[in-house]
């Protein structure tokens, strides 16, 4: 039986499509048209830390008429009427109030240790339940060494002899 060409060759084309159109999905998720986005007050205040005890983002500061808010918006202002970017102005302000201002640290030098400790600690952790259970579940070399002791007869008769009356 021979195949019908058109038929064969509209197979051949749509399986083509779909492999262009992957191919352009693919690359199009590889690269951004848009370029970077604009930083903005929104953008920058959830990435920084209120530095007046809140223990929150500069967006998210409890604290009414808080003076940390007060003098760090206009400072990013600044830098975004400049033309900066969020990297360079997140590290104006790092340079400007310390590290403890990003609300997210840096992965590099000291820093570094605040993400990796957390995977450390449940790693040593885990191992050290792993060897407790396994100390746990192996006999001591007293128990195994040492011999049953055999029953007493008069007890093993004893027993026998209640179980039968039980029994009946």
């Amino acid at each position: 039986m021979q195949k019908n060409p058109v038929r064969n060759f509209c197979q051949h084309l749509s399986r083509w499509q779909v492999f262009v159109l992957a191919c352009g999905l693919f690359a199009a998720s590889l690269t951004r048209a848009d370029g970077p986005k604009k930083p903005t007050l929104e953008s920058i205040g959830d990435q920084v830390m209120c530095l007046c005890g809140c223990v929150a983002t500069l967006n998210h500061c409890p604290h009414r008429d808080c003076a940390t808010v007060a003098e760090m918006r206009p400072v990013i202002e600044k830098e975004i009427a400049e033309g900066k970017d969020e990297t360079t102005i997140l590290q104006d302000l790092a340079i400007r109030y310390g590290v403890q201002v990003l609300a997210v640290p840096p992965a590099k030098g000291f820093s570094l240790t605040v993400w990796i400790m957390p995977g450390v600690g449940l790693l040593a952790g885990l191992s050290l339940v792993i060897v407790v259970v396994c100390r746990w579940r192996r006999p001591s070399p007293a128990t195994a060494a040492a011999p049953a002791k055999p029953l007493d007869t008069k007890l093993l008769t004893a027993v026998e002899e209640e179980m039968k009356e039980l029994s009946h």
